[in-house]
């Protein structure tokens, strides 16, 4: 089920009119009601979000947390009474991001009636005095610019209050100053208008697309038709004040409930004072036929705003590597040997201890070395069966050609994106074989092992070895000879 909050009274049981109330014909709708007096919310960047409420449970008053889906204002926001300013709580359900009716950021602009009227003076010049005739009203910011008026009497508003509080009439120039001393200690904005001898006021109301007009008659004598008794009955809906709420339902980006109030003169003439937006009270003999078309208005909304399916968290276990592969996407094993560029995902961490700079040709210098060692050494002078060992170059690098026994297995250099340009580590030097194999007493071998030795050195600009002593065995000619090119391997390398 989804969560429905509606802010309001307590009067009427919304719960009620949402039984059996399901969007997209199959999701069930929780009706959760309470004032803004009993809310509170915290809200978070993320999208996370708590609201909370206090709830009477066997008397006693507890704080119930829940996270609405929807919500439906029929309460206002702001009041300059005590204890009725709830704006707050509209920017927290704002930055919650939770839709509602009407939306949220008309409920903040509706907070202050000047600030609403400034929208009705745009239309009033849109369309003009015949299409929309707006009172003529004056603005003040504060007390000090009411020093009088062009005509009387008037009637001064004070603030931002509802139900005919904060509303003076004021008959004369001296009433006018006390008045202002009144705004003075109130420290808010004022508004004056020209008062209006009215037959009967009209209220053109809205309601997704359903349309109603009332007219209101004072029974009492009072000025105020809201105060005393009044005499309510419908009227027929007319094509001018149909224009008149269908102009003011488009202001700060539409509203879905509203209502248009205008006062109709003794003299004929109608004037628009006042739009109020989905805390409009609901009135006359189809009080139960208007909440049952907001239940339907909210429940289309709810359609539209919401999903089918709440969306659920991934779990840990799923992710990018349940997904699907693409058509065209390889094989693992196929896409590492065809990646040719790009930095690796995450480089591997460089060998511990001191790291030299490499020349880039030196594994083929390595391979070539190892090749001419091998065939030096496995040469006409010495038998496979004494012959060195000698251990190839390791390199600590995934996918680099690796040379094996004298053979290059793996990829090519410069087939692999990655890597050429990091340090190598644990570069293993050749080392003789067991002391215990001993080579034939021949001098055309050793003579033969000198030469190759020594064109080996000139292949690779090495410093050229000391030449063996004539008075040494050959053992002795061999162990040199291998001292001498680890020598010249080692001062390679060191450079």
């Amino acid at each position: 089920a989804r969560v429905l909050l509606v802010i309001d009274e307590p009067h009427t049981d919304w719960a009620k009119y949402f039984k059996g109330k399901k969007i997209h014909g199959e999701i069930d709708i929780k009706v959760e009601q309470a004032e803004f007096s009993d809310l509170n919310l915290v809200a978070h960047a993320n999208g996370g979000f708590s609201v909370d409420m206090e709830v009477l449970r066997n008397g006693v008053k507890v704080v119930r947390s829940l996270k609405p889906d929807f919500v439906l204002i029929r309460q206002h926001a702001f009041s300059m009474a005590r204890n009725g300013d709830y704006r707050s709580l509209v920017i927290g359900l704002q930055y919650a991001g939770i839709p509602s009716v009407n939306s949220l950021h008309s409920v903040y602009n509706f907070c202050d009636k000047p600030w609403v009227f400034a929208q009705m003076v745009r239309l009033h010049k849109k369309l003009g005095t015949e299409e929309f005739p707006l009172i003529d009203q004056t603005f003040y910011p504060n007390h000090k610019e009411m020093l009088s008026s062009t005509t009387y009497p008037v009637v001064v508003k004070m603030g931002h209050a509802h139900s005919g509080m904060g509303k003076v009439k004021v008959d004369n120039q001296h009433d006018f100053q006390d008045i202002a001393s009144v705004v003075a200690l109130t420290k808010t904005y004022a508004t004056a208008e020209p008062f209006i001898d009215a037959k009967y006021d009209v209220r053109v109301q809205k309601i997704g697309q359903n349309y109603k007009a009332y007219m209101r008659t004072s029974v009492s004598g009072n000025w105020k038709t809201n105060t005393g008794s009044a005499m309510l009955e419908q009227i027929a809906m007319s094509d001018r004040y149909k224009l008149w709420v269908d102009t003011c339902s488009e202001i700060f980006g539409g509203l879905d409930i509203c209502a248009v109030e205008a006062l109709h003169g003794k003299d004929g003439r109608d004037h628009i004072i006042e739009v109020v937006g989905s805390s409009m009270p609901l009135i006359g003999d189809h009080q139960d036929e208007d909440k049952q078309l907001i239940v339907e208005l909210v429940v289309n909304k709810m359609a539209q705003a919401l999903p089918r399916q709440r969306p659920r968290d991934a779990s840990p276990g799923r992710g990018s590597h349940s997904q699907t592969p693409s058509p065209g996407a390889l094989p693992l094993g196929r896409q590492t040997s065809q990646q040719s560029a790009g930095p690796p995902a995450q480089q591997r961490p460089p060998p511990q201890g001191k790291t030299l700079p490499i020349n880039p040709t030196l594994p083929c210098l390595l391979l070539k070395a190892s090749q001419l060692l091998k065939s030096h050494l496995h040469g006409p002078g010495l038998p496979p069966s004494q012959s060195l060992s000698l251990p190839s170059p390791k390199i600590l690098t995934g996918s680099r050609p690796k040379v094996v026994g004298g053979k290059v297995t793996g990829t090519a250099p410069g087939s692999e994106g990655q890597g050429w340009g990091r340090a190598w580590g644990n570069i293993v030097f050749l080392s003789p074989s067991s002391p215990s194999s001993s080579p034939p007493s021949s001098h055309a071998s050793t003579l033969s092992l000198s030469s190759k030795s020594q064109s080996l050195t000139n292949a690779f600009n090495l410093p050229e070895p000391a030449p063996p002593r004539p008075s040494l065995s050959q053992d002795e000619v061999k162990a040199e000879t291998i001292r001498s090119l680890r020598k010249s391997f080692a001062s390679l390398f060191s450079d």
